[in-house]
């Protein structure tokens, strides 16, 4: 017998398929909107658009662009800097739209105003920019300063930014200067401690840096913009009373850009307290260049135990014949501020452009055995400027007061999405997720002096992520340790792969689910050396992870 179903279920059972399927196509279709990089061929060309609801409509007179943008839903068509080499600043443009073949359409119909274009990779959509991202932004706006933060770029911090940019309950230390708490970048979150000296703003770059509000159409982002900020002076150096105080106050992380030649004990006895209260210290290698020190001037709190030290390195030109200069008195030819190198500066044997540069010992910065982290410090912002001269000023050389406060900043990142991480992993994590330099082949004679390598702020934040949300595995990758104790719990498999822990490095690492021993990994410490491997299945998430987005642990 057949069964019969009225007309009235007929209808209701297509309409549900009709919009499970228009359901279906507007979720694809928002999940696949086409990111891409245009380049014009001249540097004037600004095409014109109105906003029109969620979308821009050209407003010019080329009929061949308005032709092949008339059957295409535009988001976004911007002038960026980012990414973009010497020669196509200004002529790069980030459009976001509704179709792929909008690219090709571009570079086909409107060939006369564009020569190239690059598509994003789906993963590499995976960031969040401030309204203040500067000349570099894409999908934020540049409604602050206008200067070039690409140095964040290369540090990946938007990257960083897609799973948090702080949290008020994370609290930065800063010990380098006097700032205003009722200054703009700071208001609001900010708590003068101890009263320190202006030291001609050394703390207001300091802290604009690590931690100044972003998102607020007003200067730069500091790294970890929606921390809080506690402020101190720069004193006590034999026992580090003012950076305890802080400690027990809750601080995470504390930035010291200065330092003294001086080793005290009980300075030493301060750190290990500091550390054991779940505080991070980041100090500096200090200023002194390599032809003097040689490698063996150590400076204080940065070489002491359990501190954090960073030095210098350059970040802007990928590769050192875009940058190549001359100087005009004695006609040699030089290279400055080429990126995963140590040295500001580097010249040519023989004055012979074809050969790989050497550094100059001048423009490197104080390196040696205690350095842990190297990060961008040519070209950043100095808030200082701006606050007491009204000036947009970037730096032109490589102190290395201004790249502690870029690792200070990761650090309250990294704390911000799990606030439960264990102090003593920070390092950890900051140096497996470093950009291995050692085959830099200007860095090579310098080996062993320059820490783990390149810091990557987005990277780091990726694995405390990864870590605890147990949805991709945990990877260790692509660096050659020799040194140093490491120590990592995850709740999530860890993979190494293409890494090496060997000589006296020891590693102390434990996994909820398992870990993968992958292709060129060599374990193969000396006797002063350890590797610990240990499975424990009753690890648990001692906290939340605390997301920018929560919708992010679905993506």
């Amino acid at each position: 017998m057949k069964k019969e179903v009225s007309c009235e279920k007929v209808f209701l059972v297509r309409n549900l398929l009709f919009f499970l399927i228009v359901l279906s196509s507007f979720t694809v279709n928002a999940q696949k909107d086409a990111w891409f990089y245009l380049r014009a061929r001249d540097t004037s060309f600004t095409p014109s658009f109105e906003k029109n609801g969620d979308y821009l409509i050209y407003s010019g007179n080329d009929a061949r662009l308005k032709a092949a943008l008339k059957n295409y839903k535009i988001k976004t068509f911007k002038k960026t800097w980012k990414h973009a080499k010497k020669q196509n600043l200004k002529k790069t443009f980030f459009v976001v739209a509704d179709k792929e073949a909008l690219m090709t359409d571009l570079l086909q119909n409107a060939s006369h105003l564009f020569e190239f274009g690059e598509l994003i990779a789906e993963e590499d959509k995976k960031i969040f920019e401030p309204n203040d991202y500067g000349l570099t932004s894409t999908i934020g706006e540049n409604l602050g300063a206008q200067v070039n933060l690409d140095y964040l770029d290369v540090m990946e911090v938007p990257k960083a930014w897609y799973y948090t940019t702080g949290s008020r309950d994370v609290i930065i230390g800063i010990s380098d200067g006097g700032i205003d708490s009722l200054n703009i970048e700071f208001a609001g979150k900010t708590k003068i401690v101890s009263k320190s000296s202006l030291v001609k703003g050394h703390g207001y770059s300091v802290a604009e840096s690590a931690a100044g509000q972003g998102n607020n159409a007003y200067g730069i982002p500091g790294v970890c913009y929606d921390c809080s900020i506690y402020a101190t002076h720069f004193m006590h150096i034999t026992t580090l009373a003012n950076l305890v105080e802080l400690s027990k106050m809750g601080v995470k992380v504390i930035n010291c850009s200065w330092g003294t030649s001086r080793y005290y004990e009980t300075a030493q006895q301060a750190v290990y307290e500091i550390l054991e209260n779940g505080t991070v210290i980041v100090a500096v290698g200090h200023n002194p260049d390599f032809s003097k020190t040689r490698g063996k001037s150590l400076y204080y709190p940065a070489s002491y135990d359990k501190v954090i030290a960073v030095s210098s390195a350059q970040h802007r030109y990928e590769n050192y014949w875009e940058n190549i200069k001359i100087e005009k008195d004695k006609g040699l030819y030089y290279v400055q501020n080429i990126r995963n190198y140590i040295g500001l500066n580097a010249g040519f044997k023989d004055n012979d452009t074809t050969q790989v540069p050497y550094l100059y010992p001048i423009s490197i910065r104080n390196i040696n055995s205690a350095i842990d982290i190297v990060a961008p410090s040519t070209g950043i912002f100095r808030y200082s400027k701006l606050v007491m001269n009204n000036e947009i000023v970037m730096s032109e050389f490589n102190q290395t007061s201004g790249v502690a406060p870029l690792v200070t900043g990761t650090i309250g990142l990294m704390f911000s999405l799990y606030p439960c991480l264990p102090a003593e992993e920070v390092e950890t994590i900051i140096k497996f997720t470093s950009t291995n330099i050692d085959d830099v082949e200007p860095n090579k004679p310098y080996a062993g002096m320059y820490g783990s390598g390149m810091l990557n702020t987005g990277r780091a934040v990726e694995m405390v992520f990864d870590m605890f949300a147990e949805k991709e595995p945990v990877k260790i990758e692509n660096q050659r340790f020799s040194r140093w104790d490491f120590k990592l719990t995850s709740l999530s498999e860890v993979v190494m792969k293409n890494q090496q822990f060997t000589k006296d490095a020891t590693l102390e690492l434990t996994s909820k689910k398992r870990i993968v021993i992958s292709e060129n990994t060599i374990l193969k410490p000396n006797s002063k050396g350890k590797i610990q491997l240990k499975i424990d299945p009753s690890l648990k998430k001692e906290c939340e992870l605390k997301l920018r987005n929560p919708s992010i642990l679905n993506d």
